[in-house]
């Protein structure tokens, strides 16, 4: 018996040591709120609609949203997935990229690492980071850009595009065309 009230004192004295914290760490832990997640979320798979008609698709292993920090964002450390659809809920486009960050105020989105994207004419870009910026309906790049089309493949350093990229301009091209013998 004498044991038994011997490891409850043990286990209570461990309990109060183990949960005193002095101000100077209580503050600390107060003021990092701005560093902080509001929502932190694994495994998202969510539609968006516009109008009553599903529009999009996103996929992410983990979101996370800082509504505390100047300027708010959103970011998705390890990825994410983006399908448009049309109103017959086929699938018109798609962004695939190893990271993410969104900037709420400037509604500008970075992705980085593997950025992969198909328009609605087929074309796929390739390169390993893209920035679109909502607010002025652009998209663009200063890394490296494959682009794969039906009939060639371009490739260039840097590019400029309209936002659903159907009119886009390589800054630096290389590429290899084929020509018809006439």
């Amino acid at each position: 018996m004498s044991i038994g009230i011997t490891s409850s004192l043990v286990l209570l004295a461990m309990t109060v040591v183990g949960c005193h914290r002095n101000e100077a760490e209580q503050s600390t832990y107060v003021t990092e709120r701005t560093q902080m997640p509001v929502l932190c979320t694994d495994s998202v798979s969510t539609l968006i609609s516009d109008s009553g008609i599903t529009r999009y698709r996103i996929e992410a292993p983990e979101w996370l949203v800082y509504d505390k920090t100047e300027p708010p964002y959103q970011e998705f450390p390890r990825g994410i997935y983006l399908e448009q659809f049309d109103e017959d809920l086929s699938v018109q486009a798609s962004l695939k990229a190893d990271y993410a960050h969104y900037d709420e105020n400037l509604q500008i989105w970075t992705l980085r690492g593997n950025v992969h994207s198909l328009n609605r004419k087929g074309e796929q870009f390739d390169t390993q980071e893209l920035i679109w910026n909502q607010q002025e309906h652009r998209v663009w790049s200063d890394s490296a850009i494959h682009i794969t089309r039906e009939t060639c493949i371009i490739e260039g350093v840097g590019f400029e595009s309209n936002e659903d990229m159907s009119k886009y301009t390589i800054l630096h091209p290389t590429g290899v065309f084929p020509i018809k013998d006439e």
